[in-house]
């Protein structure tokens, strides 16, 4: 049966049931229900002491070992395969991501503003789990962390770079070019501008709109209506009870599955990142092996963070890295170009928001290489990750109120994503224009921030604390996405026992390394893209349970 509501006076008894999920704290609408979280679980000793969800994590982890076997048996035939896959998806369905992206901002921004933001997550008396520094480093590190190291020079330079070029038609009649909107050929000023406010469009409100619809809604349904913690919840207002059944299974597999492949992309980026730093710095080889080393070192290390516990080893984890990533921001502010930096953090925004309508616009658009190539893979790619950072977030936002949830959880990131790009993208550009260097905008993508530091003063320092940032973020991602596979696959039960997200870890870094082999990074964007389309489908219906759901709350 569904938990009963707490005394609303006894706002700090707060017992933890066997599932780990408070009950709510204060007047909660809950969900009367006659399921039982983890009844249809196996558990027990089977050699390893278990308690999993037999159909989902049988059907996630046989699929995962098959693709993982195919994959690697097949490299030189599934290469082409994936290529053709990414192109596919992105060339006919830019519409469909870009569409559904601007109905998530427009919901949370709606939110904001409703009476609707008043509902508290966890009852009306709950109380926050974390402080702001900690709640704010977990999610931060969780959503973005590897992908600002990989894309924070390199993508402003790339927009800045194409804008600058202008525009260019192949005999077809259509653009070949890769600017975003109409370029800004020959204007230097004009294509920072553009580059700046296309790459914010990337790391701003959209993303963080598609994580906060995930995790408002697994919050909801979980600390107020008392439901599991996995994705299939969220149907409950429209699927009713239903939704223990085979509609739930497949929504929680197509979340293993999205989570999965997420997770693996940015890991592959992690990995051919950190990999370039460490031949620029050290000249370690590049190849293949190297980041298979590197893939399965930083396992390893994730599996000692997992054995730890959330706690001591995500958190810590976290804010140890928002520290070395202010350090580092701090240090390219202070000894790169300081004005620049400062008065161009007001610039691009207003940029940004000038040139949002535009760059959101789902149809009728001539760069279609910018579309495809760049926002279509992108909405796709944090649509993918919004499972694990959506539960992972809701997990750790306990006790807050929807207005205010919303306000961190989007506004606030975007706001630091506006200046890291600042900072970092605007450095190069101004090594470009300023000092007419031209290393960044040649380097490789994964070697741009490298070469970009390597003007700076400290550049042994400060590029080893770039890798040191990419395989902590590595680290923290896997941890905490094996956290959320975990709790998914074992029906919903957040204290599942620790050989299940061993098992997660490893099967993050053997995917991650699969993909790699079978196809380099167009394989990981092909799987990554693949994934989030049923889960675009399954968030847009989400949408409407929010909204049932919050209205059936008192506030």
């Amino acid at each position: 049966m569904a938990r009963e509501p707490l005394n609303e006076h006894d706002s700090n008894a707060d017992p933890i049931g066997n599932d780990g999920i408070p009950a709510p704290t204060g007047d909660a609408n809950l969900i009367d229900t006659d399921y039982v979280i983890g009844q249809d679980n196996i558990s027990g000793s089977f050699v390893l002491n278990l308690d999993i969800h037999g159909k989902v994590f049988i059907i996630s982890a046989l699929s995962v070992v098959l693709f993982v076997v195919l994959t690697l048996a097949l490299q030189t035939e599934v290469a082409p395969l994936f290529t053709a896959l990414r192109n596919w998806l992105t060339g006919n369905l830019a519409w469909f991501f870009i569409g559904a992206a601007n109905i998530f901002v427009i919901l949370c921004l709606g939110l904001i503003v409703s009476p609707l933001g008043k509902v508290r997550l966890g009852g009306m008396e709950a109380k926050p789990d974390y402080g702001y520094l900690g709640w704010f480093s977990m999610l931060f590190a969780a959503g973005m962390g590897i992908g600002l190291m990989f894309y924070g020079v390199s993508e402003p330079m790339s927009h800045f770079s194409s804008s600058l070029g202008g525009v260019s038609v192949g005999e077809d009649g259509l653009r070949t070019d890769w600017a975003p909107l109409g370029a800004a050929a020959g204007d230097t000023e004009a294509a920072a501008r553009l580059g700046m406010a296309a790459t914010i469009f990337h790391w701003g409100l959209h993303p963080w709109a598609i994580y906060a619809v995930v995790a408002l809604a697994l919050a909801l349904f979980s600390f107020n209506k008392g439901l599991p913690l996995t994705i299939r919840s969220i149907f409950y207002p429209i699927l009713g009870e239903r939704v223990w059944g085979w509609p739930g299974h497949v929504i929680d597999t197509l979340a293993v599955f999205a989570t999965l492949f997420g997770l693996a992309t940015s890991l592959g980026f992690g990995a051919e990142q950190a990999t370039a730093g460490l031949h620029y710095l050290f000249d370690v080889g590049s190849g293949n092996v190297t980041k298979v080393l590197l893939i399965t070192g930083i396992t390893g290390l994730a599996l000692l963070s997992v054995v730890a516990g959330l706690d001591k080893g995500v958190k810590r984890l976290s804010e140890i890295n928002m520290v070395l990533a202010i350090v580092l921001m701090g240090f390219v502010i202070i000894v790169g170009p300081t004005l620049a930096i400062a008065t161009g953090f007001f610039d691009n925004l207003l940029a940004y928001l000038a040139n949002l309508p535009a760059l959101s616009n789902p149809v009728g658009r001539e760069d279609a290489n910018f579309t495809q190539g760049w926002t279509a893979f992108y909405w796709a790619w944090w649509i993918s990750w919004s499972p694990f950072v959506g539960m992972f977030i809701a997990r750790v936002s306990r006790g807050r109120t929807v207005r205010e949830f919303l306000i961190a959880v989007l506004l606030v990131p975007s706001l630091v994503s506006v200046l890291w790009m600042t900072a970092f993208g605007g450095t190069a550009i101004g090594q470009f224009v300023a000092d007419g260097f031209t290393g960044v905008q040649d380097a490789a993508l994964e070697l741009k921030l490298f070469v970009m530091l390597g003007e700076l003063p400290l550049t042994a320092i400060t590029s080893f604390v770039g890798i040191v940032l990419v395989i902590v973020f590595f680290v923290t991602s896997s941890d905490s996405g094996s956290l959320v596979i975990d709790t998914i696959t074992a029906g919903g039960k957040v204290n599942a026992p620790v050989p299940q997200r061993v098992f997660w870890v490893i099967s993050e870094g053997v995917v991650a390394i699969a993909l790699l082999l079978g196809g380099g990074l167009a394989a990981l964007q092909a799987m990554s893209v693949s994934t989030g389309l049923p889960f675009t489908i399954v968030l847009l219906v989400g949408c409407i349970a929010i909204i049932k759901g919050l209205m059936s709350e008192p506030r």
